[in-house]
């Protein structure tokens, strides 16, 4: 029990994702004694380095090939985030990471293979599921190909209003922003659809970018609205939040590493 590297290893990833960098876990360790402690090697940088890696390789190992035949799903999340230059493309069910991909993009290809690896795991989406992505083309295509017409898509309301903004001047992306809130929290999904196409039709004048921004994707912003579903799961449905905070957990412990 002692001499168990198990032990060692989750008690250095327990004090790394608490946030205590490699050069401080003798810090933060029991004290022991001068006499000890000024022989000990363990608490090294590249002792505690090497130990988290190799804990995280082995949680990830288990992470990507755990079965998912037990886990009822309704609402899949996916999401992407860049890690060291790559994009890593994450799947959440109720905030229960259940994969992770890497490629250079969120393209089709990546998409597939995650979705793909997720069936072949038991992830079962026969009863249908709720897809909710950021917007992005390669994941809906992804989730088409792979769950076909057992899946419907929702894309994030927050994101769209977000990149309308960018195309617009300040003083206007403000006003349009209010609106667009407003026709996303339309209960009546028709209703809301047509006050959209509306907005678009008044932005394509003088803002032509925007009002094609607006229309790209727009059957899949009222998805969760034509189910019928309402109040704060609604709310809660219709955008990414729910991966993106679990998404800054990972950003936020690893704010600090350069390599």
């Amino acid at each position: 029990m002692f001499s168990s590297k198990d032990l060692l290893n989750s008690l250095v990833v327990e004090r790394m994702l608490a946030g205590v960098a490699t050069r401080r876990h003798g810090d933060v360790a029991e004290p022991l004694g001068e006499k000890v402690e000024s022989r000990a090697t363990a608490t090294s940088k590249s002792a505690i380095s090497r130990r988290f890696v190799a804990a995280t390789n082995k949680a990830l190992e288990e992470l990507m090939a755990r079965s998912l035949c037990d886990l009822e799903v309704a609402v899949l999340m996916i999401d992407g985030l860049e890690v060291a230059g790559q994009c890593c493309v994450v799947a959440d069910g109720t905030k229960v990471p259940v994969g992770l991909w890497l490629g250079d993009t969120e393209n089709k290809t990546v998409v597939t293979a995650l979705l793909a690896d997720l069936v072949a795991r038991g992830l079962a989406t026969d009863s249908g599921v709720l897809c909710v992505i950021d917007g992005a083309k390669a994941l809906a295509a992804g989730i088409n190909k792979v769950f076909g017409e057992t899946a419907v898509v929702q894309r994030c309301v927050l994101h769209k209003r977000r990149n309308l903004a960018g195309y617009l001047p300040k003083e206007l992306a403000s006003t349009v922003d209010r609106r667009l809130a407003v026709i996303f929290a339309q209960p009546d999904a028709d209703k809301g659809h047509d006050a959209a196409r509306r907005l678009a039709n008044e932005l394509e004048a003088d803002h032509p970018n925007a009002a094609a921004s607006l229309r790209e994707g727009l059957e899949d912003m009222f998805t969760v609205r034509r189910l019928g579903t309402s109040g704060n799961l609604a709310r809660t449905l219709t955008n990414t939040n729910c991966i993106e905070s679990m998404i800054s957990v990972a950003r936020r412990t690893t704010r600090r590493v350069t390599r």
